[in-house]
């Protein structure tokens, strides 16, 4: 009996001894950026310090920016090709076969100024002054169309010249159409707070089948290069989603050289770019993909002024590239019209 007696509090004690050797452990390192910055660049080296209280030499350390393998020597580290944004160096330390770790935030943003743009209307057509534009999508001529608002999205296939409405698919009542884009013959368009993406035939705007979303917070824009597809959801992060599965697969964060964009909206892949509204904005940013870097922006500000003033006009929202250098077609929320406009560096 006194055997038994003893065995829960000998259990619990050595429970506990461990737990405590187990965390002890884990906090042998401490890692600090040295003479650390507001903002670092992928041009900066950042210089480390590794520590520790209890005179512990590692056999070997590997340092990783989020996930992503660093270049390092000695106590320097490369930035040099790295995702922008909120990160975290970490460290993980090998001793005797044993893994530790430490960490330091930082913030990278763009080493570079973006160039500004303003443009020149080509050509304006038509287009319904009831339709709240999420998404805009040429395929070939036709141009394909998401709506907003509840009990009023929809997906549209359009004449972009005369802005009549080829066909028209309307979201059920509890959908809030968003962004859409067109892959491999299929139609992918976003909801916005319902976790839902919705696939549809090309040819027939039949619906075939749905998705949901991971980590992203909501549906905003959808674009894609011909492999990948890439979705926003209202922060400054793109998503890049696998074409097959729709799963997200890694994100970049928008940054210039001097802060974040937040709420990046509708997306267009434009040679190798991804053009973004900014939502509240009169502006598109010119995104590197690889990188999150804005190389440049595009100033629409007086756009919104040339079409029709009305109690529920709202802001720029639109982007759609037929392949014509330097050509955009741009419309926006309850806008009459549709323009042709000619991209010009300032």
């Amino acid at each position: 009996m006194k055997f038994y007696n003893l065995l829960p509090l000998t259990f619990l004690f050595l429970l506990f001894t461990n737990c405590g050797d187990s965390n002890s452990e884990n906090e042998v390192f401490n890692l600090e950026v040295v003479n650390k910055k507001r903002t670092y660049t992928p041009n900066d080296v950042v210089t480390v310090n590794l520590s520790n209280d209890k005179g512990i030499t590692a056999d070997s350390v590997a340092y990783f920016l989020n996930k992503e393998r660093l270049k390092v020597s000695g106590n320097e580290i490369s930035l040099d090709g790295h995702k922008l944004g909120q990160r975290s160096i970490n460290a993980k330390i090998y001793k005797n076969g044993k893994e530790y770790s430490a960490s330091d935030d930082i913030t990278v943003v763009s080493a570079i100024k973006p160039k500004i743009y303003t443009y020149k209307v080509i050509e304006t057509y038509p287009h319904d002054i009831r339709a709240y534009t999420q998404g805009l999508e040429f395929h070939n001529d036709t141009l394909y169309e998401s709506t907003g608002q509840y009990k009023q999205s929809s997906l549209r296939k359009t004449d972009y010249k005369t802005g009549k409405v080829l066909q028209k698919v309307d979201l059920i009542d509890s959908y809030f159409g968003e962004g859409l884009t067109i892959l491999n013959n299929k139609i992918y368009q976003l909801t916005w707070r319902e976790n839902t993406g919705l696939i549809y035939n090309l040819k027939t705007l039949e619906q075939t089948g749905t998705f949901v979303y991971g980590k992203s917070r909501e549906g905003w824009g959808l674009c894609h290069d011909g492999k990948n597809i890439y979705k926003s959801d209202g922060t400054e992060k793109i998503w890049t989603l696998n074409p097959n599965t729709l799963a997200e697969m890694d994100y970049i964060e928008i940054f210039t050289n001097t802060s974040k964009i937040n709420s990046v909206n509708e997306l267009e892949w434009v040679d190798g770019k991804i053009y973004a509204n900014v939502y509240q904005k009169s502006s598109i940013a010119i995104i590197d993909p690889s990188s999150g870097a804005v190389e440049g922006v595009i100033d629409l500000s007086d756009l919104k002024d040339k079409v029709t003033q009305h109690p529920t006009l709202d802001v720029l929202n639109g982007i759609a590239y037929k392949g014509e250098p330097n050509i955009l077609y741009i419309t926006g929320k309850n806008w009459d019209k549709l323009f042709k406009i000619e991209i010009i560096e300032k």
